[in-house]
């Protein structure tokens, strides 16, 4: 099967990708309740569409922190956070746990990672924050499945 006639998920089976929508938006409030801000949110789904490879939700994703305020050098430095210093200890902490949810089949959460961060981030934060990468992950899985292109923009994206 080539690109030009690959199924398009959303499109082949709407009322599953509505559903799966409706959880984003059930998670962003959860996320927004337990003080999810809109960076730390940002961070966490940018990296872990690059770390799962999807070209597409890293746009959109960085889009979307660009709206809230992220510079492009603050999200230049999302690949090696760990040797940077333009993070705040929570966004360390999310950036850590979303590389655990990335590469769940490693070894789940550890220890480590869980202690670590749970002595960061509230148990209702960690919890939001976890369903967050759940949502994120399977958009990655549909949008990299389908292919979704991503084309080079002309001009920078509108910033409103």
């Amino acid at each position: 099967m080539s690109d030009h006639h690959r199924v398009h998920l959303a499109r082949a089976a709407r009322p599953a990708y509505d559903a799966l929508e409706a959880f984003s938006t059930t998670v962003g409030a959860l996320a927004a309740d337990a003080g999810i801000d809109a960076r730390l949110r940002e961070l966490a789904l940018i990296h872990a569409s690059q770390l799962n490879g999807c070209a597409y939700c890293v746009r959109v994703h960085s889009d979307r922190a660009a709206k809230a305020g992220v510079t492009l050098d603050v999200v230049a430095q999302i690949p090696v956070w760990r040797e940077s210093s333009v993070f705040t200890e929570r966004e360390c902490a999310a950036l850590e746990l979303t590389e655990s949810y990335v590469f769940i089949h490693e070894e789940g959460v550890s220890d480590d990672v869980y202690d670590r961060v749970g002595g960061i981030l509230s148990e209702e934060e960690y919890v939001a924050l976890s369903w967050l990468l759940v949502s994120i992950n399977a958009f990655n899985r549909i949008a990299i499945a389908g292919r979704y292109p991503v084309p080079e923009r002309r001009a920078a994206p509108p910033v409103t």
